[in-house]
């Protein structure tokens, strides 16, 4: 089973920058998506990939956040909402409930470079751990731009960020309660080094010179840990300032 998640930055720009021939070439089961940018109205000319089921939850606010998934698989439940009015207003939340397992697809608030919004952020990942932390005794895969860098090797310098948003000891204490609760980020489980990133600011040639940060992650409860076959960044693929995340997990689901 393969799945993905990527921050498009605009789905109809990706679109316009081979979306659809990465899609086609991945084949994957499930794909989460962030920072769509768009309405319904505003994607119905894209053609959405065959024999996938597409769920989309816009912002309120146009051409602003918005997520959505691709699955292979028809779930027997979908949520849209988490529970905080900002928050899903934002179209930041899709939860889809299978047979055999939970999928959640986030897109978490960055928090202002001013640090204008980091009580909201906070809030929200308080209230996401109190969903997941009644979760913990079932299969949950959960994935998306969780706009942190959980530790030094998660971004370039790390020193020159230690004060900045999305490297605060108080955001990246909240992948730690997440990781402490049971839940196992895919890539580290495979890679343990620095220098691996999946967004990269769009000044100074940062994408060039490798001056990312890993803010996109693919976790997976305890109870999937031992299905976790591999895990990937795949950062030649370009048409964001993100790149997809992949992991493959197997011999779990029908």
């Amino acid at each position: 089973m393969k799945i993905y998640s990527w921050n498009v930055n605009g789905i109809r720009s990706a679109w316009n920058k081979g979306f659809l021939s990465w899609f086609e070439t991945e084949n994957p089961d499930i794909v989460g998506l962030q920072e769509m940018k768009a309405q319904p109205e505003t994607i119905e000319h894209l053609e959405i990939p065959k024999n996938y089921h597409f769920y989309f939850n816009p912002a309120q606010k146009k051409g602003y956040a918005g997520v959505a998934v691709f699955s292979k698989i028809k779930p027997q439940k979908v949520l849209y909402n988490i529970g905080i009015k900002r928050f899903d207003s934002e179209g930041r939340f899709l939860r889809l409930d299978f047979e055999d397992y939970i999928l959640i697809s986030v897109y978490m608030p960055h928090g202002g470079r001013a640090k204008e919004n980091l009580d909201y952020k906070l809030q929200v990942y308080k209230k996401l751990l109190i969903l997941l932390k009644t979760l913990t005794s079932q299969k949950v895969i959960l994935i998306g731009d969780f706009n942190i860098a959980h530790d030094e090797r998660d971004l370039a310098r790390p020193k020159e960020n230690k004060n900045n948003i999305m490297f605060l000891p108080e955001e990246r204490e909240k992948i730690d309660q997440l990781i402490k609760m049971g839940f196992i980020d895919s890539f580290r489980k495979f890679h343990q080094n620095n220098g691996h990133y999946s967004w990269w600011p769009y000044y100074r040639q940062a994408r060039q010179r490798n001056l990312g940060w890993r803010l996109d992650y693919i976790f997976v409860s305890d109870k999937l840990k031992s299905k976790l076959k591999n895990a990937q960044i795949q950062v030649r693929v370009l048409g964001s300032d993100h790149c997809p995340v992949q992991a493959e997990l197997i011999n779990f689901a029908k």
